[in-house]
């Protein structure tokens, strides 16, 4: 909600924040990914969080994308985030400012990912995904979020049943359709949500823009979404759910096991596995609360010295084979029975 109420208050304002270099962020600055259509400079606030959803969006694919031959549960990705206009306080506001013509648009893409690759455009708006048609999903009474909740999970659903997906939008006024291969991918969505956490729930990571470490370099914030990632491919809440629930010493493990997995994820993913204990590092000492003082998890310091631990298996199968199979070659914690 705060990110919403930040918003509202940017597009009441947004003539006076109004930039000239407003236009020049990776995610909008290119033709190939926005629509041609001239229009106003954004609101600086509506730029930032653009950029936000679309690095998120980027580094989650490149982690899902790169790990997918060692994940049990795989899809398919689109590499584009969709956003509804009645998911903020000011959408009509919004939906003007962004030309578009309708309620659900494009909000971000991958460079270079599949939805870019197939012609698809940041601020095109969508009108179906596959047989749902966006003006057949019904409103009256429903929550702000369940419509955009209802195009994702369709999007979903039909990537993981088909691989490819097709995607009718409106640009300039003139319908077009676009049929999208997705990319293999391990099953796990990479959204910006609210507060000041960054969780994962077993299919989705969410990251607050709260949370400081999303101003953090690309290295550092993909370290923190591969520690989210890591809970899910390790299905740490159906462990949960068929054991009895959360309690400390299996939480302790779960965290310590996904702190482990981060600089696997990492390496296959392109990133240096240092970049693991280079968050711990940088975030530890300066932040008694959220993960690095609970009882539920290691210091940061003792997180610091099992990440590092693990570096030498990943260098030596780097070295070897050019990946990091951490499905065939990482430990998993022994997690009580009972």
């Amino acid at each position: 909600m705060i990110r919403r109420a930040i918003l509202a208050l940017a597009l009441v304002a947004a003539p006076a924040m109004a930039q000239s270099a407003a236009q020049d962020t990776p995610a909008t600055a290119d033709q190939s990914t926005s629509s041609a259509q001239p229009r106003a400079p954004l609101p600086a606030a509506l730029v930032a969080f653009r950029a936000q959803d679309a690095r998120v969006l980027w580094l989650g694919y490149r982690l899902a994308t790169s790990n997918v031959d060692f994940c049990e549960d795989v899809t398919a990705s689109a590499g584009m985030l969709l956003h509804d206009m009645a998911s903020y306080g000011e959408g009509d506001k919004l939906r003007d400012l962004l030309r578009l013509e309708g309620d659900v648009g494009v909000q971000a893409l991958v460079p270079d990912g599949p939805a870019m690759r197939a012609g698809l455009r940041v601020d095109d708006t969508v009108t179906a995904i596959g047989d749902l048609r966006i003006g057949d999903i019904p409103m009256a009474g429903a929550r702000p979020w369940a419509r955009i909740e209802a195009v994702r999970a369709e999007t979903e659903r039909v990537l993981a049943e088909t691989g490819a997906v097709s995607v009718a939008v409106l640009r300039d006024g003139k319908p077009m359709s676009f049929d999208i291969v997705g990319s293999p991918a391990c099953r796990s969505r990479f959204e910006i949500g609210e507060g000041s956490s960054a969780v994962a729930d077993g299919h989705r990571v969410v990251i607050g823009p709260d949370f400081a470490g999303l101003d953090y370099p690309d290295p550092l914030l993909a370290a923190v979404l591969a520690h989210e990632f890591a809970h899910n491919v390790l299905k740490h809440r159906a462990w949960f759910d068929a054991n009895g629930g959360r309690q400390q010493k299996t939480v302790r493990l779960t965290e310590r096991e996904a702190d482990r997995l981060m600089p696997w994820l990492l390496v296959n993913a392109g990133f240096e596995p240092s970049a693991a204990s280079a968050f711990m590092e940088t975030w530890g000492p300066r932040h008694g609360g959220w993960i690095f003082r609970k009882r539920t998890h290691d210091g940061w310091d003792e997180r610091r010295d099992f990440i590092e631990a693990e570096f030498p298996l990943i260098e030596s199968l780097v070295a070897e084979t050019g990946k990091a199979d951490w499905a065939e070659h990482f430990r998993r914690e022994d997690m009580p029975s009972d």
